[in-house]
């Protein structure tokens, strides 16, 4: 920016394994929403390598990256995105309407809780609602990545387990690498891995030896 120069992430080498759930804690401007869009590949990095299954990802067209973004990545962000003059049913046929092999609105409905809610509008919703229609909407193309942006950050703490829970399942059935960012140390404790960010740096990589379900969080 103009003299400025702000590196958000500075050597970081970081690798990922299939069916992971992985979360990246850290302050806020540590730099875990880039990590995170650079992982989704919404952002290209200004050095290093994206490798994806062995394809690199940082050297290919724009039309690749969209390829990938649209295949294999699912993105749950802190504000739910949805469409309101749709319902819940409408929202998530969005992407199974352009995904390869997705699962039904019904189904990817069904395994975030919501059944009961198909034909309903995000403004007959709760928030929390809202956002497991928006974890539904990201799961229904079967991602092989699901990446989630504070997705408990405009939620109360009950309506935040439920979303948490709703992520772990997925992590669980669909066998999704799913990386989850949060300053809430509290939700560390679902994670397989837990990343500490701060000031662009990995400061700690560690595996989880006691993982606790998300309804067992002690906020």
């Amino acid at each position: 920016m103009g003299e400025v120069e702000v590196r958000a992430l500075r050597g970081v080498d970081l690798e990922l394994g299939s069916g992971e759930l992985v979360v990246l804690l850290g302050a806020s401007g540590s730099g875990k929403s880039t990590l995170l869009n650079l992982l989704g590949g919404l952002d290209v990095p200004s050095a290093g390598r994206l490798v994806y299954e062995g394809r690199d990802l940082t050297r290919a067209r724009e039309s690749v990256r969209t390829a990938y973004r649209r295949d294999h990545v699912g993105f749950v962000f802190q504000f739910y995105n949805l469409v309101p003059s749709l319902t819940a049913r409408e929202n998530v046929a969005i992407v199974t309407d352009i995904a390869d092999n997705p699962l039904s609105p019904e189904q990817a409905l069904e395994i975030v809780g919501l059944s009961h809610r198909l034909d309903h509008f995000p403004a007959q919703l709760s928030g929390g609602e809202q956002q497991r229609v928006a974890i539904a909407r990201a799961i229904a193309k079967r991602p092989q990545i699901l990446l989630c942006d504070e997705p408990t950050g405009a939620l109360d703490v009950a309506t935040g387990k439920i979303v948490l829970a709703a992520i772990a399942r997925v992590n669980r059935e669909l066998g999704s690498t799913t990386v989850v960012i949060t300053h809430n140390a509290v939700i560390a404790d679902m994670a397989d891995r837990v990343l500490q960010l701060a000031d662009g740096l990995v400061t700690a990589d560690r595996r989880n030896s006691t993982k606790r379900a998300p309804e067992e969080l002690a906020w």
